[in-house]
């Protein structure tokens, strides 16, 4: 399974519900929550080309995106075969 990262903040209803998908899955992930963290924002930004909100998650080397393109790729039924790779 690749390496799962997902980027949150603090209150964010939008990080839970990706939190929650994930771990309905049994898929372990590093959370990087970034609050109070305005440097390490900044490099998301940067890494997620241009995204300024959270969640942002990471699959091995795919972006995939905010919590909504999470839940639409699983409701594609294309997260499980990403997850598999």
């Amino acid at each position: 399974m690749p390496k799962v990262v997902i980027y949150t903040r603090d209150w964010c209803g939008y990080c839970d519900a990706a939190r929650r998908l994930l771990t309905s899955k049994n898929v372990p992930f590093e959370e990087i929550n970034l609050t109070g963290k305005p440097a390490e924002r900044e490099e998301l930004v940067e890494m997620a080309g241009g995204q300024t909100t959270v969640p942002q998650i990471f699959i091995g080397d795919t972006h995939v995106g905010g919590c909504d393109d999470l839940y639409a790729l699983d409701h594609a039924g294309r997260l499980d075969p990403l997850l598999a790779d």
